[in-house]
């Protein structure tokens, strides 16, 4: 039999001090042309007898727009710096096709390129996130991407484009400029990278009114001196300038693996110990993103430059019988939890993390939605998915001062301590939203939600939980772990008080007088 207990907590909320503004876009996206993300998740083709808009997968489109999805980096990745757009463009049986060396080592016919890329930003109502081939590409060809993408009027690559069907230019607000240089990206030193970057950026032009937000491809993990040698490349140690505008952000990638590298564990099978480890390990991304910041800080006291976190999540072992290289996994509970406890830490850091991309957005590690191979095209929503939905009202709202006075002490785990209670808020026309995470995966917990400065006029809760942290979605079982209606919400003196029980999400939301 299995004893719960129960611990208290008081957390101090204030309504009437506003912070900065919690950017929509760190609820950003990420598909890279690897495993089944591209190909067989968001496109199926015009031939496909499943519902679809010139070749994208319309149930899957509407499933992302119920997250009000502000952004999607695209083709990569590792896919990005051996991408080379020219080969997705134009009549599709005339397009070359690629071996993709990275991911499977499988043939890539370029069906879906540039043209389908934007069309499926429109189709979700995102921004597009085009991440632009430094390590086998060259300069010019960035350029005349931009332009093909960008620029109106008359040009070589505006007439390509319109011989390709397209009369006005795309809005493409954001760019990369190459991916994990360090790495997969060309094996770069940082100060090599660093040269490339302003030679690159500089070429990447902006056109008419569409203005780039140009990004650095920064750093793995804690290397700081990646950082500090892209902010030395256009600023100075303790200069009072503001950094050159060559680049507008710079990016890290942080991921959530416990194991070695060739046995990372598996997304369903763990126990007690699993679990509080990758707990540790994801909240470990706070003192990742304050290490950054403070050298991005020394160089850029003003913070004009933004920080992007655009890949970050869990990476497990592949499903059994499934390609290695396609990177599938089931998602459950835990991942959710993980989830919930990146938020609260990227409303933290506000005032520089401009931006972050969960990896990656449909089949591939952390997904929102696992997509079936049969021909029902069965469609599962996954636990991760429904952070984001229930989180989505903190989008562009400012942060409000949280502050956990009262709680239980952190768990030790492998090295880390692991916080067994997690929250923000923010508030927006009127109301306020609360994001509370129990990580105590045996124990519920009393709160006090200690709210000041504003008169509450009604709350409703929803909660997000399951009998198992190992829980997960299946077509099968599609709403084993989604949001209910939280009932433990009551009126106190001090605002309200509810009950969080154990491995649990939920999301309260105050109408303010």
């Amino acid at each position: 039999m299995i004893i719960r207990m129960a611990y208290d907590a008081r957390i101090v909320i204030d309504l009437d001090v506003p912070g900065p503004v919690i950017n929509r876009h760190l609820y950003g996206h990420f598909s890279e042309h690897l495993g089944r993300c591209i190909y067989g998740g968001f496109y199926v083709g015009e031939d496909s007898p499943l519902p679809n808009e010139g070749g994208i997968r319309t149930d899957v489109v509407e499933a992302l727009r119920r997250l009000n999805i502000p952004n999607l980096r695209w083709p990569g990745g590792c896919f990005a710096d051996e991408y080379h757009w020219t080969d997705g463009i134009g009549p599709k049986d005339q397009r070359p096709v690629m071996v993709n060396t990275h991911w499977g080592n499988v043939e890539e016919n370029n069906h879906f390129g540039t043209h389908e890329f934007m069309a499926l930003c429109e189709l979700l109502g995102a921004d597009p996130y085009v991440n632009g081939n430094v390590g086998s590409g060259t300069v010019k060809e960035m350029s005349d991407w931009v332009e093909y993408l960008t620029r109106d009027g008359d040009s070589p690559m505006v007439r390509l484009r319109k011989a390709n069907g397209r009369e006005e230019p795309w809005r493409v607000p954001f760019w990369g400029i190459g991916n994990e240089a360090w790495g997969c990206g060309g094996n770069m030193r940082a100060e090599a990278y660093a040269d490339l970057a302003r030679q690159y950026a500089t070429f990447c032009r902006d056109h008419g009114d569409n203005k780039l937000y140009r990004i650095a491809a920064g750093a793995a993990d804690g290397d700081l001196e990646w950082t500090e040698a892209l902010m030395k490349a256009i600023s100075c140690l303790g200069c009072s300038r503001t950094p050159k505008k060559i680049f507008q952000g710079l990016s890290i990638h942080y991921y959530t693996v416990v194991g070695p590298w060739d046995h990372k564990g598996s997304a369903t099978e763990f126990d007690d110990e699993d679990y509080y480890l990758t707990l540790g390990k994801a909240q470990f991304i706070d003192r990742i993103i304050r290490g950054h910041s403070a050298i991005m800080d020394a160089y850029d006291p003003d913070r004009t430059i933004g920080l992007v976190l655009d890949e970050w999540g869990t990476w497990w072992d592949v499903e059994p019988g499934t390609n290695p290289g396609f990177l599938f996994q089931q998602n459950t509970l835990r991942d959710a939890l993980v989830a919930g406890s990146h938020f609260d830490i990227f409303h933290d850091h506000a005032e520089r993390l401009m931006m972050a991309n969960i990896a990656q957005t449909v089949n591939v590690l952390q997904a929102m939605i696992l997509t079936d191979d049969g021909p029902d095209g069965a469609l599962v929503l996954t636990p991760t998915y429904h952070v984001f939905e229930m989180n989505k009202g903190h989008q562009d709202a400012h942060r409000l001062p949280t502050h956990i006075v009262e709680g239980p002490q952190a768990r030790p785990a492998g090295g880390y301590q692991v916080d067994l209670l997690s929250a923000s808020a923010s508030s927006k026309d009127g109301r306020a939203l609360i994001s509370l995470t129990n990580v105590d995966a045996s124990n519920e917990a009393s709160i006090v939600l200690d709210l000041r400065g504003r008169e509450i006029r009604g709350a409703t809760g929803r909660l997000l939980t399951s009998g198992a942290l190992q829980d997960h979605n299946t077509p099968d079982g599609p709403d084993q772990v989604s949001p209910t209606q939280w009932q433990a919400v009551d009126d106190h003196p001090r605002g309200l008080q509810v009950t969080l029980p154990p491995h649990s999400f939920a999301t309260v939301e105050l109408d303010l007088g």
